[in-house]
């Protein structure tokens, strides 16, 4: 046996965890992304999914593709630096620095794209990195990426981040980079003082808004809109996986920064821009954020029936504050069996286990979308306090 196959033959949970019944991982869907979904033939309710607004399946959206792909075709094959670059890209990206109160944007073909394109570039040598502990990987591997140190900060406590700026030398570039909203916690940044500690200390603030659009601020423009302060904030990313419900990604800030990164990216450069689709799709989901507002406000009122339900009921969903509902467990075999037995329940969730979390913060993440009903978030929460239950989870705070 070579010595690669030795060392990868020693990671052996998938296997444990087939063994026991409750392997989670790529489970196949056999029906688009809605509220109900197919699995095994069976429909099951879908609670795992990052489609806040639920236009992944908006026929709207389908036809837009459908109509961008009988016009480009299927790829741009390239690019956006050479030839890549479509006139409905130039058109979206306006739109998006608009959206945003940003000079410019420009599109990558994928969210994790963004950041580690963005945050490697910006990384510059001498310079230093700071990180929430709870960034995600995307931003971590970023920060990994270039040649800036790398310094961590405990989870959204400005005393930690402000001892780290301390220990840096005024002078020097600083980037803090942040969730908006945590995507597995459901927790938002305490933006206006990361702003006001970036100002004593001479720093700049990137703001990861992947599960922020379409959630918060007018017409769900994001953390910045949401405290009002976009003009604080150096740099706003966002992924079109989720609230737009197609794929990729982009980073909006000041003409002098994008000007440098859309120069020197490299997974700008050399990654191949996103296919006509995608793009014409992001643009009608941006029609209809800005054309119904109703929809976030569904969200919302989901979002407090459902956190009040848990409450109510004594599961800890932590500090969440979003529609995403963290249900901690604090064990990673029970979690993944929470998974196994909600499907045979007919609710899908998805577990959350070391390394996206602590080992002591394992969690079922519970996460909403607008096209939801009150009737759905009842069902769901009644069957996975029967499994909790079931399983002997000390859910209780």
């Amino acid at each position: 046996m070579r010595l690669l196959n030795e060392i990868c033959g020693k990671y052996t949970l998938p296997q444990e965890t087939k063994a026991k019944g409750i392997y989670p991982y790529y489970t196949p869907i056999e029906s688009e992304q809605s509220t109900v979904v197919k699995i095994y033939g069976k429909d099951v309710l879908m609670f795992g999914s990052n489609s806040y607004l639920g236009l992944s399946n908006d026929p709207r959206l389908k036809e837009a593709a459908i109509a961008a792909i009988k016009k480009y075709g299927t790829s741009c094959s390239g690019s956006r630096f050479l030839n890549g670059t479509l006139d409905i890209h130039v058109e979206l990206e306006e739109r998006l620095a608009k959206f945003v109160g940003k000079d410019e944007a420009v599109t990558y073909s994928t969210g994790m794209q963004v950041n580690m394109g963005v945050i490697s570039c910006l990384g510059f040598h001498g310079g230093t990195i700071l990180l929430d502990s709870l960034d995600h990987a995307s931003i971590i591997d970023g920060a990994r990426l270039g040649l800036s140190r790398v310094l961590k900060f405990k989870h959204n406590d400005m005393e930690s981040l402000e001892e780290k700026l301390k220990a840096c030398e005024i002078d020097s570039p600083k980037l803090i980079v942040i969730d908006g909203v945590y995507s597995m916690e459901g927790d938002i940044a305490p933006l206006p003082r990361i702003c006001d500690l970036c100002d004593k200390y001479n720093a700049s603030v990137m703001v990861d808004d992947a599960h922020s659009f379409g959630v918060l601020g007018r017409n769900g423009r994001g953390t910045a809109d949401h405290f009002g302060m976009a003009d604080r904030v150096d740099l706003i990313m966002g992924t079109f996986s989720k609230s737009f419900g197609s794929l990729g990604g982009f980073i909006a800030a000041d003409s002098i920064v994008m000007n440098y990164l859309k120069h020197n990216s490299r997974q700008l450069i050399f990654s191949a821009s996103m296919p006509p689709a995608n793009v014409a799709a992001v643009s009608k989901a941006l029609d209809i954020m800005e054309s119904e507002p109703e929809r976030i406000e569904h969200l919302w009122d989901l979002t407090r029936y459902a956190q009040k339900a848990f409450k109510d009921r004594g599961f800890d969903t932590g500090h969440t504050q979003s529609p995403i509902i963290p249900l901690f467990v604090r064990d990673t075999m029970k979690a993944l069996a929470v998974v196994h037995l909600c499907l045979e329940e007919g609710v899908f969730v998805t577990p959350v286990i070391a390394p996206a979390v602590p080992q002591e913060d394992v969690l079922i993440r519970f996460a909403l979308m607008a096209t939801h009903t009150f009737e759905q978030v009842d069902f769901a929460v009644e069957k996975i306090e029967k499994v909790f239950r079931k399983l002997d989870i000390p859910f209780l705070k």
